[in-house]
């Protein structure tokens, strides 16, 4: 794992939030994006060298939604840049982590991801991303 690449935030509202977070951090989004194989809208600010990324449940099965009506708004995960997505997951695999998925999804901002199921993780979930190469 190279560094935290995001810091994900559940939101019931992405648009009030963005307002929220504009005022906090002091500047826009930059990207507003749509995931609809996960029932996604995302949201990505730029915080220094650090991005945060506001999730909202476009539909009630959605992970977000299941996550907000569980636990409330909040942090949701913790994603860390990687060079090499399948060997990470092979390498945590072996180590006893418990991954999601055996191959990773296509994500938000250009990226391959997968999730590391928090039971394995100190009930923090984990999310490993790596850039699509052009």
């Amino acid at each position: 794992m190279n560094k935290i690449e995001h810091i994900g935030i559940a939101v019931k509202n992405l648009k009030e939030s963005n307002i929220l977070f504009e005022k906090l951090f002091g500047t826009p989004s930059y990207k507003i994006e749509e995931v609809i194989s996960e029932g996604v809208n995302t949201s990505f600010f730029k915080v220094g060298n650090n991005k945060i990324e506001l999730l909202e449940a476009t539909n009630s099965n959605s992970v977000i939604a299941k996550f907000i009506d569980k636990h409330g708004e909040g942090v949701h995960h913790i994603a860390f840049a990687v060079n090499n997505i399948e060997a990470e997951i092979n390498r945590l695999k072996n180590e006893g982590f418990t991954v999601l998925s055996n191959v990773p999804k296509i994500g938000t901002d250009n990226k391959k991801v997968v999730f590391l199921h928090p039971k394995t993780t100190n009930n923090v979930l984990i999310e490993l991303c790596e850039d699509i190469k052009k």
